[in-house]
């Protein structure tokens, strides 16, 4: 491997991929406290949050998928500096991810209105539906939001979305605190404080407005801005964005949905297993948001190679990405391992959580490098537009994979919380294979028809 090949594009990639990370930060840390705040609070109130955070981050991370089919378009009009065609995509944008958020609320309208169903413990119910009825009304206004950022990301300024995230996720904290705990005057709400402040008040809508008030009023957007104001609602654009987003939204969604089922299954295990998956996905979020913010910085450098047929730097940009990406998952590894007996602390203090915690931490650490690799070849793929065949390996491998070997481990071999995360080392490192074995054949075959090298 010659390095000074790759040291040019390490360093573009960690530009444009540092601000992204920094942002994702900044919903760990809420993530963090949250969890934290909620858990001091009450094991309880924790399971419930669990339980209602897991399936919300369905919709949530299908949505954010989806929202991605702009990044690749936006990145293209961005490298030609076709501003104005930018900004009516973007137009667009607004309006589909508007229609996908009010579908992805009716849905989890349907849930709630069925939840006795998915029999979990009686004695959670009064915190999960106070909960779930606040998260309902944050869908549609976090799906806007992923349309301005993935604007923003595509045309290279990342630093934007950063700074806006870093300042809702400070609002958030302060407001959980406030409203968990009943300070400065307030009600002592719990877990219902947490949610009207991360989901509501500060989080979803403040995040979409102030995006929004400095796209019409900065300097920096005024071409684009003629392009949205003039730009019409584009059937073609509708149709590219759905074509683009869809397999996405369904690979991302397919993963989450995979652990929100295996949520279901923990309840059948008790409060106490609900709680310390919770932990857990906590934990595990850190190192996926790195992985996630280097793999959005490739996606904006293929997108704008691909606009330029120049397939060659396209892998050195890919695999560029994929040594940070190996790199960084290697101290999460380190660093899960080396503490995960105290990492169940942070959140409570009930000993028998904390222990399973300390369990579970082992699968968490054989997936880091299939959570890696399946996230930064996707991203790549997206970014040289071929997303459908990701989607149905993504299918297989969580839903043919992951969940029925989690429940063999669990319930018929009796491994019980341990058992259920089994399937996710399985499953994400043969996606994360499948993955790059795609994008290897499509890339080397345009290499070798002739594309500009």
């Amino acid at each position: 491997m010659n390095l000074s090949i790759y040291k040019r594009h390490y360093k573009a990639t960690i530009r444009l991929g540092i601000p992204i990370i920094l942002g994702q930060v900044g919903i760990i840390i809420v993530g963090f406290a949250d969890n934290m705040m909620v858990g001091h609070h009450s094991t309880t109130e924790l399971a419930a949050a669990s339980f209602v955070n897991n399936f919300f981050n369905l919709a949530f991370i299908f949505g954010m998928g989806f929202s991605y089919g702009l990044t690749p378009v936006i990145g293209g009009l961005f490298a030609d500096n076709r501003k104005a065609t930018a900004g009516e995509v973007l137009k667009n944008s607004l309006l589909i991810n508007f229609l996908v958020g009010i579908t992805l609320s009716l849905c989890m309208l349907f849930l709630l209105l069925h939840i006795d169903l998915l029999k979990q413990p009686q004695e959670l119910l009064p915190y999960i539906l106070p909960y779930y009825t606040i998260q309902l009304f944050s869908v549609i206004f976090t799906m806007l939001f992923n349309s301005f950022k993935q604007f923003s990301d595509g045309t290279t300024d990342t630093l934007t979305p950063m700074w806006i995230i870093l300042t809702s996720s400070l609002l958030n904290i302060i407001g959980n605190y406030i409203l968990i705990f009943g300070k400065f005057g307030a009600p002592e709400l719990g877990l219902t404080g947490a949610g009207i402040s991360t989901l509501i008040l500060i989080s979803r809508i403040f995040t979409f407005l102030l995006f929004f008030l400095l796209f019409v009023r900065h300097p920096k957007y005024k071409d684009y801005l003629k392009g949205f104001r003039k730009g019409k609602i584009n059937r073609s654009h509708l149709s590219n964005l759905a074509r683009l987003g869809l397999p996405v939204g369904f690979l991302m969604g397919v993963e989450t949905g995979s652990f929100s089922l295996s949520v279901i299954m923990m309840g059948w295990l008790g409060s106490m297993a609900l709680a310390a998956h919770q932990i857990v996905i906590v934990i595990t979020t850190l190192g996926f948001m790195i992985y996630y913010g280097i793999a959005a910085a490739v996606t904006i450098r293929v997108s704008t190679f691909k606009s330029r047929n120049d397939y060659s730097n396209i892998r050195v940009a890919t695999f560029s990405g994929l040594h940070l990406i190996l790199g960084t998952a290697l101290i999460v590894m380190v660093v899960i391992l080396f503490f995960r007996h105290q990492m169940g602390y942070l959140f409570t203090h009930e000993v028998s959580v904390t222990e399973l915690v300390a369990l579970l931490a082992f699968p968490v650490i054989l997936y880091q490098l299939g959570d890696g690799l399946q996230i930064l070849f996707s991203n790549a793929l997206r970014g040289i537009a071929d997303v459908k065949y990701m989607a149905y390996m993504a299918l297989f491998c969580h839903f043919g994979l992951a969940l029925p070997i989690g429940y063999l481990c669990g319930f018929i071999w009796k491994w019980g919380a341990l058992g259920i995360w089994c399937g996710y080392p399985v499953s994400l490192t043969i996606l994360g294979l499948i993955l790059w074995r795609r994008f290897n054949i499509l890339t080397n075959r345009s290499l070798q028809t002739g594309s500009r090298t």
